[in-house]
C-alpha cells in the first residue's frame, strides 16, 4: 500500500513537473566543466557530477532547487556533511598574509598599510597557529576533509586569483560528488588604515572607493548601489562569490576599534546603506552573477564595554546602558528584508539579565528566538572566526565538543576559523548533535551554492577577469565617490576654496602627517601636478600663502590591543600636536582629518579650528579637488565627534551621538557645508 502511495506521489510530481516545463521555455544554461562527462537528455546537457552515468536529481538544472538539495543531502556521507560546516583561510603561493615580516602594500595618499598581525591566544597572549592551508593542504582539505568553503585573503593580481579559483573548482569537480566550492573574502575595494587580517584586504587591484564611513558620508544611495554592483562584477569575475561583509554595526561607542568598517551611528542611514549594498552585490535574489553577502555582527557589535573589542578577554562583553538594544537591530532588519544570504554573530557576550551571558554564537535566545523566529531570517548563520577555540566567551568551562554542541543547538550553520572538521565530526558521532540537525545546516549551505549557479558553472574567464577588475570606467565612478565622501565642516576664514588672490598663483604647502609606527619621518610633503593654474605647491610652509595639513591619526591595528583604556585625543593616536599647532600659528591653515573613529581634536588650534575638513579613507587627488574648488563638497558626517575625553568616558555605549546629552558634540551627525 505504501509503495503504491509513493508511486502515485512520484507520478503526480512528474506530471506536474512536466506540465510546468511545457508552460515555460527551457533554456540550456552554459555548463562549465573540466573532467566530468556530459549527459544528454532530450536535447539538453547535464554534468555527471557523481560519475555514475545517469542523471541524478541534484544534477538536473531543470528541477526546483529544494528538490536538488534534498537529493544531494541524501547522497552525502556524514563526513562530507561535516566538512561542509567549516570555513577557513586558504593560501596562495606568495601569500604572506600571516607572516610577521611580510611585505606591506602601499596605500594611497602616501601612508602605508597597518601591520598584519598574527592572531593571539586571548588566554596566554601567545601567537596562535593560523588555521590555513598551503597549496598542497588545499588538496587534502577538499579530498580528505571534504571542505567546500574557503576564505581568500591573498592580495594579488586578478589573473592569479581567477586561475587559482578555476584550479580549486576543478579539484572539487573531481571529487566523489563534484560539489563546487564557495570562496569568500573580506572587503577589497576601500581605502583603509587598518587592513588587519579579518577586517580588510587593504589596497588591491580592484576599483578603489572610500572607506565604509566615507560611503555613508556621501549620502548618495544611488552611487552606493552602483558601488556594490561594480564591486560585485569585479569579485565574481575572479571567482569570489561570497563577501564577509558588510558591517551593520552602529558606531555608538566612539572608542570601539572597528568603527572604520561601519556606516556610522545612525540606524536609519545604516539601514539604507546595508539595503543598497546587499541589493547591489546580490541582486533582488541570488543568481549566477551574484556575490552572496554575510552581514555582520549580529545583534550589533558597537556597544562594547569601554570600547574594547570582543576579540579579547578584556572586551568580551556588550552592554546596553541606554536601553537601546532594539535600535541596533534596525540595519539587520534591512539586510534581512533585502535578502542577505548569511548573518554573522559577534563574539561578545551580552552583559545584563535579559540574555544568557554567553557569546552570541552560543546564544539560543539571540539566534533562534530573535534572529530566526522574530526577525524571520531563513539564511545561513556563519560564526565569526574562532569562537570555539579562541574566543569562547561565557563557555570557557565547556569542552570543545560541548562548545560545538551548544553553538549548533543555538543555530550556527558553519564555523569560521578551522580547517580540521574532526572534532565537529566527533561531536556528531557521539550523539551530542543529531544528523537531522546537521542536515538543516547542509540544506542552507547547499541552497546558496545552487542559487549562485555554481553547480552549472563555477569557472571564470581569466582574460575577462583581467579586463574587468579595476577598469577605468569602474574607477571613474570610484573617483566621484572619493570626492563626495569628503565633508567640509568649517570655513570661517574663507580659505576655501583655495583660489587666486592676486596676479600670482596661491602658494600651497601640502603636508600629510601619518605615523605608521615603522618609518622614522611621519611627514610627507606633497607637490602634485595640478591643472589649476591658480595653485602652486611648494616645498615648505615658509614659502606658502596657505597650508593644507592632512592628519591621519593612527589608533593602531585592532590586534595590537593590550586592554588599556582607549583614548581618542590626537596626541594618543600618533599625532604630534605641538608640530600641528606650530604650523597653525605660523600660517593660514586648512586642517583635514581622517576619521576612523570620532577623534577628540581639542588639543589643536586652541580647540577652535577655523577651516576643517573630514575624510574617511580617500585619496590626495580627491582632497585637492575639494580644496581647490574643482569639486564642491557635499558630504555629511556619518557620526558625532565628542568635545572631550571626559564626555567620552561618561557616554552610554549603545546611544548614538546625536541623542547624547547637550554638550557632548563638537561636530554633529549630519553636519557638513558646501561652498
Amino acid at each position: 500500500m505504501r509503495a503504491c502511495l509513493r508511486l502515485a506521489t512520484l507520478t503526480l510530481f512528474q506530471t506536474v513537473f512536466a506540465l510546468s516545463l511545457n508552460a515555460q521555455k527551457i533554456v540550456q544554461p552554459a555548463l562549465g566543466k573540466r573532467s566530468v562527462a556530459l549527459l544528454k537528455v532530450k536535447n539538453f546537457e547535464f554534468k555527471d557530477l557523481n560519475k555514475n552515468g545517469k542523471l541524478d536529481q541534484y544534477e538536473d538544472w531543470r528541477l526546483p532547487i529544494d528538490v536538488r538539495v534534498k537529493d544531494l543531502v541524501k547522497q552525502m556521507t556524514l563526513e562530507e556533511k561535516i566538512g561542509f560546516m567549516v570555513i577557513s583561510t586558504t593560501r596562495l603561493a606568495g601569500d604572506y598574509s600571516f607572516q610577521p615580516n611580510a611585505p606591506k602594500a602601499e596605500i594611497s595618499s602616501g601612508f602605508n598599510e597597518e601591520d598584519l598581525m598574527q592572531p593571539i591566544n586571548m588566554f596566554t597572549r601567545k601567537p596562535l597557529p593560523v588555521p590555513t592551508m598551503s597549496a598542497a593542504g588545499t588538496t587534502k582539505g577538499v579530498m580528505n576533509f571534504h571542505l567546500r568553503h574557503f576564505i581568500l585573503r591573498a592580495n594579488t593580481s586578478a589573473k592569479i586569483m581567477a586561475e587559482w579559483s578555476n584550479n580549486l573548482q576543478a579539484l572539487c569537480e573531481s571529487s566523489r560528488l563534484g560539489i563546487p566550492a564557495v570562496v569568500a573574502s573580506n572587503p577589497r575595494n576601500h581605502v583603509t588604515i587598518d587592513a588587519s587580517i579579518g577586517l580588510s584586504v587593504g589596497t588591491t587591484v580592484f576599483s578603489k572607493w572610500p572607506g565604509e564611513l566615507g560611503l555613508a558620508a556621501m549620502r548618495d544611495l544611488k552611487l552606493t548601489r552602483e558601488f556594490a554592483e561594480i564591486a560585485g562584477k569585479e569579485w565574481s569575475a575572479v571567482g569570489l562569490r561570497k563577501g564577509y561583509m558588510y558591517m551593520a554595526d552602529l558606531s555608538t561607542e566612539p572608542r570601539w576599534q572597528r568603527i572604520e568598517g561601519t556606516f556610522g551611528e545612525n540606524a536609519d542611514l545604516a539601514s539604507d546603506m546595508i539595503r543598497e549594498i546587499v541589493l547591489g552585490f546580490q541582486g533582488v535574489k541570488l543568481g549566477k552573477n551574484s556575490v552572496a553577502m554575510t552581514t555582520k555582527h549580529f545583534p550589533g557589535g558597537g556597544p562594547q564595554v569601554g570600547g574594547q573589542d570582543s576579540h579579547f578577554d578584556w572586551g568580551k562583553n556588550a552592554h546596553y546602558p541606554g536601553g537601546m538594544f532594539e535600535y541596533h537591530l534596525k540595519p539587520f532588519k534591512a539586510a534581512i528584508a533585502a535578502g542577505t544570504s548569511s548573518i554573522m554573530p559577534y563574539y561578545s557576550a551580552p552583559k545584563g539579565k535579559e540574555f544568557e551571558e554567553v557569546g552570541f554564537s552560543y546564544n539560543k535566545a539571540i539566534i533562534q528566538d530573535l534572529l530566526r523566529k522574530q526577525l524571520g531570517f531563513k539564511g545561513i548563520i556563519n560564526s565569526d572566526t574562532g569562537p570555539i577555540d579562541m574566543m569562547p566567551w561565557g563557555v570557557e568551562n565547556l569542552t570543545i565538543l560541548e562548545r560545538y554542541q551548544k553553538a549548533i543547538n543555538a543555530g550556527v550553520d558553519i564555523f569560521s576559523g578551522s580547517a580540521d572538521p574532526s572534532l565537529l565530526l566527533e561531536t556528531v558521532k557521539k550523539g551530542m548533535v543529531s544528523e537531522e540537525r546537521i542536515n538543516e545546516s547542509i540544506t542552507r549551505l547547499l541552497r546558496e551554492k545552487f542559487q549562485l549557479g555554481l553547480f552549472e558553472n563555477p569557472y571564470v574567464d581569466v582574460e575577462a577577469a583581467v579586463k574587468t577588475v579595476g577598469n577605468a570606467d569602474f574607477q571613474k565612478k570610484g573617483d566621484l565617490a572619493l570626492r563626495k565622501s569628503i565633508v567640509l565642516l568649517r570655513n570661517e576664514d574663507k580659505l576655501l576654496p583655495i583660489a587666486k588672490k592676486s596676479a600670482n598663483p596661491t602658494k600651497v604647502y601640502f603636508e600629510t602627517y601619518y605615523d605608521n609606527g615603522r618609518t622614522k619621518n611621519p611627514i610627507t610633503v606633497n607637490r602634485p601636478n595640478v591643472k589649476n593654474a591658480n595653485i602652486e605647491f611648494v616645498g615648505s610652509k615658509e614659502e606658502a600663502d596657505v597650508v593644507l595639513l592632512w592628519l591621519i591619526p593612527n589608533g593602531g591595528s585592532l590586534f595590537t590591543s593590550q586592554g588599556k583604556p582607549i583614548e581618542l585625543s590626537l596626541s594618543k593616536n600618533k599625532i604630534d600636536v605641538a608640530h600641528v599647532n606650530e604650523i597653525i600659528q605660523a600660517k593660514p591653515t586648512i586642517v583635514a582629518i581622517n576619521f576612523t573613529n570620532p577623534w577628540v581634536i581639542d588639543e589643536i588650534g586652541g580647540g577652535n579650528l577655523k577651516s576643517v575638513l573630514a575624510t574617511f579613507g580617500t585619496t590626495s587627488e580627491a582632497l585637492i579637488d575639494v580644496v581647490t574648488g574643482a569639486f564642491n563638497p557635499t558630504g555629511k558626517m556619518p557620526f558625532t565627534t565628542p568635545v572631550s575625553e571626559k564626555v567620552v568616558a561618561e557616554n552610554q555605549s549603545d546611544v548614538p551621538g546625536y541623542l547624547k546629552p547637550k554638550g557632548y558634540a563638537l561636530f554633529k551627525f549630519g553636519e557638513g557645508i558646501s561652498y
